[in-house]
């Protein structure tokens, strides 16, 4: 069975976010008035070899804190649909 996993992975609060600043800036100069604070990260989908929802959390979880995220500075949360 093929079990999808989808990771989001965004700055810690208080982390400066240049990325965002600038779709910050950009957003105000297009006309989009009353935009707060604008934070970006990213989307890592993974399919994985498991039928048990438990072994794949942790797999992924294994995966996030070698590999996929920085825990100094970032954030991540794990979905399994």
């Amino acid at each position: 069975m093929v079990m999808k996993a989808r990771v989001h992975v965004t700055l810690k609060r208080g982390v400066l976010d240049p990325q965002g600043q600038a779709i910050s800036r950009a957003l105000a100069g297009l006309g989009f008035d009353g935009v707060g604070d604008v934070r970006a990260g990213k989307v890592i989908e993974i399919e994985l070899a498991e039928s048990d929802r438990e072994r794949a959390r942790t797999q992924v979880e294994d995966m996030c804190r070698q590999l996929l995220a920085n825990p100094v500075v970032e954030d991540y949360a794990i979905e399994i649909p």
